[in-house]
């Protein structure tokens, strides 16, 4: 099933977005506005999570 495979897909991105965010935090010339984007597109992937988990969970 596609939707699947983008959930996954979307869980991984997140995930790699995760460790980015957590390496740029610990640089000692932190780029905020950078930050501050990935940190946004990271909420975005996991709203998108959460709506195909709504979709999935209303399909069974």
């Amino acid at each position: 099933m596609a939707i699947e495979q983008r959930l996954r897909e979307l869980d991984a991105r997140h995930r790699d977005l995760d460790l980015v965010i957590e390496n740029e935090a610990k640089r000692p010339a932190v780029d905020n506005a950078r930050l501050s984007a990935m940190k946004r597109q990271k909420l975005k992937i996991k709203e998108e999570i959460e709506d195909i988990r709504q979709r999935l969970s209303h399909h069974h």
